[in-house]
C-alpha cells in the first residue's frame, strides 16, 4: 500500500491564484453547457430523434456502466503524463461526441456516442481531480469547495437558459442547446490551455503500480462510504419531487422551490464550510455531522404527506434547507478525505477510483430510492435517514484507520531507509 505522510502540500506554482481562477472559469463554462444539455437531453432524444424513452434509458445505462472503466486508467495517464494533458484530451473528446449527437438517427449510434461521451467524462473527472490537487496548492479541499460553488452556479444558469429552448420545443432549439454544450467544452479547454500550467508528473516510489489504489483498503472503504452517501443527492432531485407529486397536496411549484433552495444553500455555504474541513480527521467529522442532518431531514420530508396543502411547501423547504446543509458538510468531508488520503504522486489514480465510487452510487440511486423508500412509505424515509446517519458515524473511524495506516507506512519507510545494510551470510550458513 502506498503511504503518505501528514504534511502540508507544496504548490508547484509560484502564484497559484492565477491557475485557480483559470480552472474555476473553465469548469464554470463547461457546467453551464452541462446545464443547457442535461435539462433537455431526454426530450431531444425522445421527441426529436424519436427514440422510445425506455430505449434511451437503456442506452444511457449502458453508457454509464461502460464509462466507469475509464476512471483508473485515465488517472494513471494523468499521473504519468500530467493532468492537464489528459483533461484537455477528455474535453476535446466530449466536444466532438456532443456535437455528434445532432446527427444520430438510430439507437445503436446513440448508445455508441453516449458511451464514448461517458468514457471521456470519466477520464476528465479523474484527470480533473488530479489537476485540482495540483492547482489547489496547500489547500486542495478548500479550493475544491470554492470550485464547487461556481460549478453549481454554472449548472443553474445553464438550466435557466435551457428553459427557453424547452418552451420553444423545436428541433432547431434543441440542436442549439447541444451545439452550445459542445462549444462549452471547447471553450473550457481553451481557457485551461491558456491559464492552467502544464504540471509535470511527480516522482513515484518503486512500489507504485497501476492498481495501487485498489490495495489501499482504507481508501477503498472511504470510496464505498462516499458512493453510498451519494444517494442523498438524488433524495432531493428525484425522490422528494416524486413524493411531493404523488403523496402530498402541495402545489406543483413546490418542486421548483425545493430545487432553488437546494442550489441556493449549497452555493452560499459551500466555500464557508469547505474552508474549515481540510484534514482527513476533519473530513470524518464532517461526514458524521452530515449523517445527523440527513437523519433530521428525511423524516421532515416524509411529514409533508401528513400536513395541510398550505403547510406542505413550507415544511418541504425547511426539510431541504436541513438536507442541503448536510450536503455541504458531506461534500466537504468527501473532498478532505478524497484528496487528503491520496498520495501526491498518484492523485489521478486515486481520483479515478473516487469518481467511480460516486458514479456507481448515482447509477444505483434511482432503483434503491424508488423501490425501497417509496415502496415502504413513511418507514422508508425513516430507514433512509438512519442509513445516512450510520454512514456518517462510520466516517471518523474510517478516517482514523486511514491516517494510522499512512503513519505506519511512513514510519516503516523511514526506518528502512535509516537501517544499515545487513552483512551477507557466509556460504556455509
Amino acid at each position: 500500500m502506498i503511504g503518505k505522510s501528514a504534511r502540508p502540500r507544496i504548490s508547484s506554482s509560484p502564484s497559484p491564484s492565477v491557475p485557480q481562477r483559470a480552472l474555476i472559469a473553465a469548469s464554470f463554462v463547461s457546467r453551464v453547457g452541462n446545464g443547457l444539455f442535461n435539462t433537455a437531453a431526454v426530450l431531444y432524444f425522445t421527441l426529436v430523434v424519436h427514440l422510445p424513452a425506455a430505449r434511451v434509458g437503456v442506452g444511457l445505462t449502458i453508457a454509464g456502466l461502460v464509462g466507469l472503466l475509464a476512471g483508473i486508467p485515465a488517472g494513471n495517464l494523468a499521473d504519468r503524463y500530467g493532468p492537464r494533458t489528459v483533461w484537455l484530451t477528455a474535453l476535446t473528446m466530449q466536444a466532438v461526441t456532443m456535437a455528434a449527437f445532432v446527427f444520430i438517427h438510430d439507437w445503436v449510434t446513440f448508445t455508441l456516442i453516449a458511451t464514448l461521451d461517458r468514457l471521456a467524462a470519466t477520464a476528465g473527472g479523474a484527470a480533473g481531480g488530479a489537476l485540482i490537487a495540483r492547482t489547489g496548492g496547500e489547500r486542495p479541499a478548500a479550493f475544491r469547495a470554492k470550485l464547487r460553488t461556481f460549478v453549481n452556479l454554472g449548472v443553474v444558469l445553464g438550466t435557466l437558459g435551457a428553459a427557453f429552448a424547452v418552451s420553444a420545443d423545436t428541433r432547431a432549439a434543441y440542436t442549439a442547446l447541444i451545439l452550445a454544450n459542445a462549444a462549452s467544452f471547447a471553450f473550457a479547454g481553451l481557457i485551461a490551455l491558456l491559464g492552467v500550467p502544464n504540471y509535470q508528473p511527480l516522482p513515484r516510489p518503486k512500489e507504485h503500480h497501476r492498481w495501487a489504489v485498489l490495495s489501499d483498503r482504507p481508501y477503498v472503504s472511504f470510496v464505498a462510504l462516499y458512493g453510498a452517501m451519494g444517494l442523498q443527492y438524488q433524495t432531493v432531485s428525484l425522490l422528494l419531487p416524486i413524493w411531493l407529486s404523488a403523496h402530498t397536496d402541495a402545489p406543483r411549484w413546490t418542486v421548483a422551490a425545493v430545487y432553488a433552495v437546494n442550489s441556493g444553500v449549497c452555493a452560499l455555504l459551500q466555500s464557508r464550510i469547505g474552508s474549515r474541513v481540510e484534514t482527513p480527521r476533519q473530513g470524518g467529522r464532517a461526514f458524521r455531522i452530515a449523517g445527523l442532518l440527513f437523519l433530521v431531514s428525511c423524516p421532515l420530508m416524509a411529514l409533508t404527506a401528513d400536513v395541510p396543502a398550505w403547510i406542505a411547501p413550507a415544511l418541504a423547504v425547511l426539510a431541504v434547507c436541513v438536507h442541503s446543509l448536510g450536503e455541504v458538510w458531506e461534500s466537504s468531508g468527501g473532498y478532505a478525505l478524497g484528496f487528503g488520503l491520496a498520495p501526491d504522486h498518484a492523485q489521478g489514480q486515486y481520483q479515478g477510483l473516487f469518481g467511480i465510487g460516486f458514479d456507481a452510487g448515482q447509477a444505483l440511486a434511482p432503483v434503491v430510492l424508488t423501490t425501497a423508500v417509496l415502496g415502504l412509505g413513511h418507514a422508508g424515509w425513516l430507514l433512509l435517514g438512519a442509513f445516512f446517519a450510520a454512514l456518517g458515524a462510520a466516517g471518523p473511524p474510517v478516517a482514523a484507520w486511514a491516517e494510522h495506516t499512512r503513519r505506519s507506512s511512513h514510519d516503516t519507510a523511514h526506518a528502512t531507509q535509516g537501517r544499515p545494510a545487513e552483512a551477507p551470510l557466509p556460504d556455509s550458513a
